[in-house]
């Protein structure tokens, strides 16, 4: 019996509709009051291959990755050696003898056989999100009602016959569960019904139109391309530019002056992508302009493995950009943390005239799961345009070093130039001017770090184990922390990984044993914590596979570390 919380993995090759069996059976568990999670793993194909799509329902909210599978739907042969080291005794497969490896228990479910006899094979889809759906519990009028509103476009006729699959896959399902063979208790919640049910690009996304973006220029790159084409499928409904640039070179630079004209602009990319707008983060840096960029990290050198994940770029992200800059760093760890840090990454942009990298990867922004609400700005973001007059010097030097900033079409000029400059914007060699522009750009770390986001401690305050993560970490440590039950050992977690929170030093200082996550090979913000705070970590745990960490390897490790 499987009580309170279920693992399902789907898998099979690209293209056989394994998306379209989470899209469905995740949004009708969620309408029938069931909390919902979901993540996938995937190879860098169109076709062929083997995919796959884990999909956690529970009895609580949960939002972590977790190693076991709980019951497996193989819809290819080979799919149970593709996740041998997750298969277990306990593990009930589902499928076709065609697609089950050899020497492996399973129940027969002739999804192919049942979706011909309805018409065509394509209705495989939707007999297997019926029998999953009785397996869990699943009201059959709610997954008849989805799949009505969904197809309804299309005609009565595919109406009707996705509702016989979905019916037919049903009473499987309930065939397996009064024969003993799965039994699952979770309990449904009838608030879940009105939560929204998000991806990690749908919240950045959504952020960014919270924080007053209008417009966005982006070559496509996984894991990035999900934010653009929210942005872009949602450009007319919130007056969006969107530009799909013919190269990450021009998307910056239509971005950057996009912000010289007062427009709010955002790039996304992956560590391929943002190598070529390195040019442009310095451009940024010396003619102090706003910039939000939206790194989402994956495997790398080069291309990598381009559709995992991993969070090996923050070094790189730090010391983007030749010559020396101010620049802030945030990492979403959850979907809110998503929404949330990318609207403050357009206002701590525009304040502080500096670029922002908001720091995503392949694992925050393909997962998803159900959130009770997203607080809207009810006022418009706040902006620090100011109107120029005659005698406007676009880089005067103030004790802050924020200049005002201008936009053309007031009374003075707004001149800048990506050589040094003086405080009207004209070119100079002046060498005094030159320190006194250095010294004015600098300053600026004064006002960014009386802003920093500090970092959130959860768990006891007087911890002898401190626990340290930064961004799509933030679920898996949660989760594992929870489940050691340690009323010693807390997780402290970063939302901004630079400037780093003053506060850094003093909880490192207070633990007995510090212990790092990180999906890197090098503890990349470990490093950033010891130039920091001139403290190492006794315990380095680091993944660099291209898989998220799950729960239970968390788990284990930590508890080998404490």
């Amino acid at each position: 019996m499987f009580k309170d919380d279920l693992s399902i993995v789907l898998c099979g090759e690209a293209g056989q509709g394994i998306q379209t069996v989470e899209k469905f059976l995740t949004r009708v568990l969620k309408f029938d009051g069931f909390n919902v999670y979901a993540t996938k793993e995937y190879m860098s194909r169109v076709r062929g291959g083997f995919n796959s799509t884990e999909i956690r329902v529970s009895s609580k909210n949960v939002k972590a990755f977790v190693n076991r599978i709980d019951i497996l739907v193989t819809l290819k042969k080979g799919a149970i050696q593709h996740l041998k080291n997750r298969v277990d005794d306990h593990t009930i497969i589902l499928g076709e003898a065609s697609n089950v490896d050899d020497g492996y228990k399973f129940i027969e479910v002739p999804f192919t056989k049942i979706a011909t006899e309805i018409g065509d094979k394509i209705f495989s889809n939707t007999v297997g999100v019926g029998t999953l759906s009785a397996v869990i519990g699943v009201d059959f009028k709610t997954l008849e009602k989805y799949l009505e509103e969904f197809f309804e476009r299309k005609g009565k006729d595919i109406v009707n016959k996705n509702v016989e699959a979905a019916k037919r896959g049903f009473e499987i399902g309930e065939g397996l569960v009064k024969q003993g063979k799965i039994k699952v208790e979770i309990k449904k919640d009838p608030d879940i019904k009105d939560d929204l049910l998000l991806d990690g690009a749908s919240a950045i996304g959504l952020g960014a139109i919270a924080g007053g973006c209008n417009f966005i220029s982006s070559y496509p790159m996984t894991p990035s391309t999900g934010i653009l084409t929210f942005l872009a499928e949602h450009a007319k409904e919130f007056g969006i530019v969107a530009e799909q640039a013919e190269d990450e070179i021009s998307a910056v630079n239509m971005a950057i002056g996009a912000w010289y004209a007062g427009s709010r602009a955002m790039v996304t990319t992956a560590g391929g992508g943002f190598a070529l707008m390195v040019e442009g983060m310095s451009l940024a840096g010396m003619i102090e302009s706003p910039l939000v960029v939206n790194l989402g990290q994956r495997p790398a050198p080069a291309t990598g493995l381009p559709t995992r994940t991993e969070q090996g770029d923050l070094l790189f992200a730090l010391y983007s950009g030749h010559g020396e800059f101010p620049k802030i760093l945030l990492a979403p760890g959850t979907l809110e943390d998503a929404f949330y840090l990318t609207q403050k990454a357009f206002y701590f942009a525009d304040k502080f005239q500096v670029p922002v990298i908001i720091l995503s990867d392949q694992y925050l922004v393909d997962s998803y799961y159900n959130i009770s609400n997203l607080e809207i700005p009810k006022a418009q973001p706040q902006k620090f345009i100011v109107e120029t007059s005659k005698d406007y010097k676009r880089y005067q030097l103030v004790e802050s070093g924020i200049s005002p900033r201008g936009i053309p079409g007031g009374a003075g000029l707004v001149d800048v130039d990506s050589d040094e400059h003086d405080e009207s914007g004209h070119i100079t060699e002046d060498l005094d001017i030159r320190v006194k522009m250095v010294e004015k750009r600098l300053k600026k770390f004064d006002a960014i770090r009386a802003e920093v986001i500090p970092p959130e401690l959860i768990g006891p305050k007087n911890y002898e184990t401190l626990v340290v993560g930064w961004g799509s970490t933030y679920p898996m440590i949660r989760e594992a922390i929870e489940n050691i039950g340690d009323k010693k050992m807390a997780f402290l977690h970063f939302k901004q990984v630079y400037p780093v929170h003053p506060d850094a030093k003093e909880y490192l200082q207070s633990a007995k044993k510090k212990i790092i996550v990180e999906n890197n090979a090098t503890s990349q913000f470990g490093q950033i914590l010891k130039l920091e705070t001139g403290m190492n970590f006794d315990v380095k745990i680091l993944k660099y596979n291209g898989m998220p960490f799950s729960v239970e390897e968390l788990v284990l490790r930590l508890k080998e570390g404490r």
